[in-house]
């Protein structure tokens, strides 16, 4: 069953080596996640599931201690998923597990095993609600750490341009979040949020499914678009 679960934005600036001189801005986003983690471990879980969107190569299963790198992104940092295990996976984390690997090293995550799940942005809501489900059922206590930006279209200078339907969608889906409404985050629109380049929804949708029963409520704790682009912080439990 769910116990709990925190909902953080996935940008590889939320690293502070990859923002570079732009790393302060990210300050309040960064804090929020800590504070979001804090609420996974306090709800002491038996296992710890990171959920986050993917290109084809990352999707599917992620165990415990497979690797991730920012050298992509111009930044000789390597990371793991959770403290390494024995033997060493061979797949690469896609970068939204790479982000979220980064925030479990950085807050010293230590309280459950972990393991990752990259999950395609246009995995139809049905899929979605039967994998938070699955993955509920996993452990008698399961959290979820769910990685994913809200729309990419909120400014003239934001990667998906302006689109005035951006920031309504960002509303609504940050409403539904912070109060925890499994009903609003599953209506959440699959088409709009793709056309809106809005990687969190089929996350989002998989933690709805997951905490079907589990009477959990919400807390929103960060909400901004500092680049154009939504980022949303919240908690479960």
């Amino acid at each position: 069953m769910l116990v709990a679960a925190a909902v953080c934005p996935c940008p590889p600036l939320l690293v502070p080596e990859v923002a570079a001189g732009a790393a302060p801005e990210m300050d309040a986003a960064r804090a929020a996640c800590v504070d979001a983690l804090g609420v996974l471990a306090a709800a002491r879980p038996g296992r710890l599931v990171v959920v986050g969107p993917a290109e084809e190569s990352g999707r599917g299963p992620h165990p415990q201690g497979a690797p991730g790198s920012f050298r992509g992104f111009g930044v000789d940092l390597d990371v793991r998923l959770g403290p390494a295990t024995g033997t060493v996976p061979e797949r690469e984390l896609p970068p939204s597990l790479a982000v979220a690997a980064w925030l479990l090293q950085w807050t010293g995550w230590a309280d459950a095993p972990v393991e990752g799940l990259g999950v395609g942005e246009a995995l139809a809501p049905e899929r979605c609600a039967e994998t938070g489900r699955d993955i509920a059922a996993r452990a008698d206590r399961v959290a979820l750490l769910v990685m994913g930006d809200a729309s990419a279209c909120r400014t003239l200078k934001a990667p998906g341009y302006l689109d005035e339907r951006a920031a309504p969608f960002d509303a609504e889906a940050a409403r539904a979040l912070g109060a925890a409404d499994l009903a609003a985050v599953r209506a959440l629109d699959a088409e709009l949020a793709y056309e809106l380049k809005a990687s969190g929804r089929a996350p989002w949708q998989i933690l709805a499914g997951a905490a079907e029963g589990a009477g959990l409520g919400g807390s929103l704790l960060y909400d901004d678009a500092p680049y154009g682009v939504g980022y949303l912080v919240a908690t479960w439990s």
